[in-house]
């Protein structure tokens, strides 16, 4: 079952600014006109319900978005890099696997729900953007800025109103190709179902979703066989129908085995209603022990069903207690409130500070200014000159001073290993 899996996304670098100057006839002395580099592509998760399994993010586990393109002359902006769409089934869990605890980043609940998990860098300024009174020729441009890069968790859970739990081989496919159209494989052994199923059951003009979900086995709590996977899938319905074979010995201690594992994985998971069913009524040896079998799940609130899953024997009776039982749940759910939207207001981008971190270490923070001397090439002796006037105007080169640095301490911007000896 292909239901949680780790892939890595990087978005798009931007595109490099370019360096030109204009060159016309009867224009001698034509000014900068290198344009911007492009953005680069987002990677976007989007939820398709026309999918139901994680299977192509096994072959593939590393998604990277298109780059921007370079600038180009006379102020050419470079093309920005396309957004690369990650499609997944509805009912998946993204979360950025973070230092630490993951971080969950949505849950795809509806057909065309989407979010963006990684954002394409900036692309770099080109060299008429650093244009000024003082420096009319500048030589310098800005390479693009690296895309965000995320290594996430898809985890899928079957959204479904009826889940179909059980033993293995207890008939929980046949039962649901028999009350739907959906075709799941029926073979007689165990575990022939490895990845869960839906199917719409219709009674009159009500409709529900029922999951026919892979077989449990003692210790799937732990995670034994298919374990977590499956549990993992049951916890997203709002009512089991618990299919137990009629013609094994004691069917209602495979009823409470099931029910350990449930209650093991999760204290809301085992108090989830549930309509006890019991299969294989054609057979004789179920048939003239229907009373006895009935007698053992006498304290139950709702006294078992009997039905034949091949035949089609007691099935109505079965359809017609869940979609009773969904109705009534429905009923009791409470209304869904809109999401108040809650308006905060944006983060100054120009904002900084400024802390010594050791004698003669002094470090700046801020996103803006991080970012542009990120993109800048520092080992180029113009550039180097250009951050200087940059962070001069922004008034960063002010803050430095009335903190304490003087020439030839060391300045770090940022988290990153950007750091050199200050000069003014």
């Amino acid at each position: 079952m292909i239901d949680a899996v780790e892939i890595d996304v990087e978005a798009g670098s931007g595109g490099r600014g370019a360096v030109s100057f204009r060159r016309e006839k009867f224009v001698p002395r034509g000014g900068p006109d290198g344009g911007r580099g492009g953005r680069g592509g987002d990677v976007v998760v989007v939820a398709n319900s026309q999918l139901n399994t994680l299977r192509r993010y096994r072959r593939q586990r590393r998604f990277r978005a298109e780059p921007g393109a370079n600038g180009g002359t006379n102020q050419r902006r470079g093309r920005s890099g396309a957004t690369l769409a990650l499609e997944l089934p509805v009912g998946t869990i993204v979360s950025h696997l973070a230092p630490g605890e993951p971080e969950q980043l949505v849950d795809l609940e509806a057909h065309g729900q989407s979010l963006v998990v990684a954002w394409g860098g900036r692309g770099g300024h080109g060299n008429m953007y650093f244009r000024s009174s003082t420096n009319q020729t500048p030589r310098v441009a800005q390479r693009g800025e690296t895309g965000e890069r995320r290594r996430l968790k898809l985890e899928l859970r079957v959204i479904a109103d009826v889940g179909i739990v059980g033993l293995p081989n207890a008939g929980k496919s046949s039962l649901l190709r028999y009350l739907s159209a959906a075709r799941p494989r029926v073979a007689d052994y165990p575990f022939t179902t490895l990845e869960p199923h839906l199917g719409v059951v219709s009674v009159g003009w009500q409709e529900f979703v029922m999951a026919d979900l892979p077989g449990l086995i003692e210790g799937a709590a732990e995670g034994a066989g298919l374990g977590h996977d499956f549990l993992r899938h049951t916890s997203r319905t709002r009512l089991l129908v618990h299919l137990i074979d009629g013609s094994l010995d004691d069917p209602r201690a495979a009823k409470a085995m099931v029910d350990r594992e449930l209650a093991g994985y999760s204290a809301e998971l085992a108090s989830r209603p549930q309509i006890v069913v019991i299969n294989k009524a054609d057979l004789e040896e179920v048939d003239v022990l229907r009373d006895e079998i009935a007698s053992a799940f006498a304290d139950l609130e709702r006294p078992p069903l009997f039905c034949s899953a091949a035949t089609g024997e007691g099935t109505e009776a079965v359809v017609q207690a869940c979609a009773a039982a969904i109705a009534d749940l429905r009923e009791q759910e409470p209304p869904l409130e809109a999401p108040v939207p809650v308006v905060r207001p944006r983060q100054d981008g120009r904002r900084f500070e400024v802390e010594e971190m050791s004698s003669g270490v002094f470090a700046v923070r801020g996103s803006s200014v991080e970012r542009f001397v990120a993109m800048m090439e520092l080992d180029n002796d113009e550039a180097l000159a250009e951050t200087y006037r940059w962070l001069d105007r922004r008034g960063v080169a002010s803050a430095l001073q009335r903190a304490g640095c003087t020439p030839g301490d060391v300045v770090r911007i940022g988290r990153s290993a950007i750091r050199w000896e200050w000069e003014r």
